[in-house]
């Protein structure tokens, strides 16, 4: 069960959540809000993100392009603890098993959403497998950026209102856990450099270096902050000292980050994805202590 767990990566499943999490704000702030298709995005993104987790560990293994004691995560199938064939089976069982959960969602947002479930499913997979996988040609943070941000956020949204909301706060709230979800692949492929680079794995880190991505990683943070505190047009200006404690929380993480190497990322990693999920959970917060039209 330990193997599973850790080839899971629960470090980074807030990310999941918090894309939900800033939806379901939006959701609340437009005025709406439905429990079921909430919990049910919900639990489609976390078990999305697991399959994908899966895919990568699967996909990277069968390709050759992990290696025993490396800094990151324990790769089970790597290390010999989970087969390759139990991980294959259980990355495509759970795909099956989030696909027809996802379907329960037509109830509520009607049948054009496969297109958009099936978009997610193949980059469940397409992350790390297929003729061109995004995470081997530094293509993965524009991805993560699209599938961790603005889709979660639009659709957790537009299931629970039944109607698309392009409005700032959405389109802010959007952008701002994209770039954040981006930081925490920034970290792990940061404390990755050497040995994707070593097999021909070009992340953005690999390409343009460390130093410059850990600029990208300082500019985001900073970015998602300002788009989150936008987000939330009528909150009180004293709000705002929850961002700000957000942002220096989000600096010290950027000292660690250039500061720490190897293994020691993994709690920079950690702390990345928790910040996402506190700054979503604070946004949340805003958004329905707050809604549209609170001061009209």
């Amino acid at each position: 069960m330990k193997e599973w767990l850790e080839a899971m990566r629960l470090r980074t499943l807030p990310v999941s959540v918090a894309g939900v999490a800033a939806g379901t704000g939006c959701a609340v702030y437009h005025h709406g809000f439905s429990l079921i298709p909430m919990l049910i995005c919900l639990t489609f993104a976390v078990v999305a993100q697991i399959v994908s987790n899966f895919a990568n560990e699967y996909y990277d293994f069968k390709n050759g392009l992990d290696r025993k004691g490396r800094e990151g995560f324990r790769r089970g199938v790597t290390e010999g603890d989970i087969s390759p064939e139990a991980m294959r089976n259980a990355t495509f069982g759970l795909l099956a098993a989030d696909i027809a959960l996802g379907c329960s969602l037509i109830w509520w947002g009607g049948w054009w959403l496969i297109p958009v479930g099936m978009a997610i499913a193949v980059f469940a997979i397409a992350y790390s497998a297929g003729p061109y996988p995004l995470s081997h040609h530094g293509l993965g943070d524009i991805a993560v950026v699209i599938f961790f941000g603005l889709v979660p956020v639009i659709f957790t949204e537009y299931v629970q209102t039944g109607v698309f909301h392009i409005s700032s706060t959405t389109l802010c709230s959007a952008f701002g856990v994209g770039l954040l979800a981006a930081n925490v692949l920034i970290v792990n492929n940061y404390r990755d450099c050497d040995d994707d680079a070593g097999v021909g794995k070009r992340t953005t880190v690999v390409v343009f270096g460390r130093k410059a991505m850990s600029r990208v990683y300082l500019i985001d943070g900073v970015a998602a902050c300002i788009l989150f505190s936008m987000a939330g047009t009528h909150a009180p200006q004293w709000t705002a000292a929850g961002w700000l404690a957000i942002v220096a929380w989000h600096l010290l993480l950027r000292q660690k980050l250039v500061a720490l190497q190897g293994a020691e990322l993994n709690r920079v990693l950690k702390f990345t994805s928790i910040l996402l999920c506190v700054a979503s959970l604070y946004l949340l917060l805003m958004l329905s202590l707050w809604p549209e039209g609170s001061f009209e």
